[in-house]
């Protein structure tokens, strides 16, 4: 179980502070059942966000450290990409990968998205609008988490991927 100001990442809320653990007053809510009350950090809204501590559909689990973060920045490289050229079946990957609420996974679809991006306009064309908003979830849930992680603005964290992945 997690602590009170622990840093953890939830769903697409991203990474998230925990505030306070245990039983909430809402009639919607267990009343037996212990709950994480978390604080998104990278919302522009200032929501909190309620979810059970033994939630299975969608756990919680740890932000990034320091190392982690770094040894996926050095990862890029190695990172493969993943273009499908059906776009249901390229949205089911996207949402599957999203699911799982992984660095490793949103750091792919950036790269393979980028890259596709870099490629389109070179072609004086577009991404389609799913592409799009996948890159975007993508990239603001891995740069929030690592910046968190490495102490810095998520703008640097942006920098340091996308120069990684122009190396490509």
């Amino acid at each position: 179980m997690f602590q009170v100001n622990d840093l953890v990442v939830f769903g697409t809320h991203g990474i998230c502070r925990v505030e306070a653990i245990g039983r909430l007053d809402m009639s919607s809510a267990d009343e037996e059942r212990l709950y994480y009350t978390l604080k998104p950090l990278n919302e522009v809204q200032h929501c909190v966000v309620y979810t059970p501590v033994d939630n299975l559909k969608a756990p919680v689990r740890a932000a990034s450290t320091r190392e982690e973060a770094i040894e996926l920045i050095n990862q890029i490289p190695d990172t493969p990409t993943m273009w499908v050229i059906d776009e249901r079946q390229r949205e089911g990957i996207y949402k599957e990968i999203m699911m799982k609420n992984e660095c490793t996974g949103w750091l792919q679809i950036i790269k393979t998205l980028y890259l596709k991006k870099q490629n389109a306009a070179a072609d004086e064309k577009k991404c389609s609008a799913k592409d799009e908003s996948y890159f975007k979830m993508a990239e603001d849930l891995l740069y929030y988490e690592l910046a968190a992680a490495l102490e810095m603005e998520p703008a640097v964290v942006k920098d340091m991927v996308v120069t990684r992945v122009k190396a490509e």
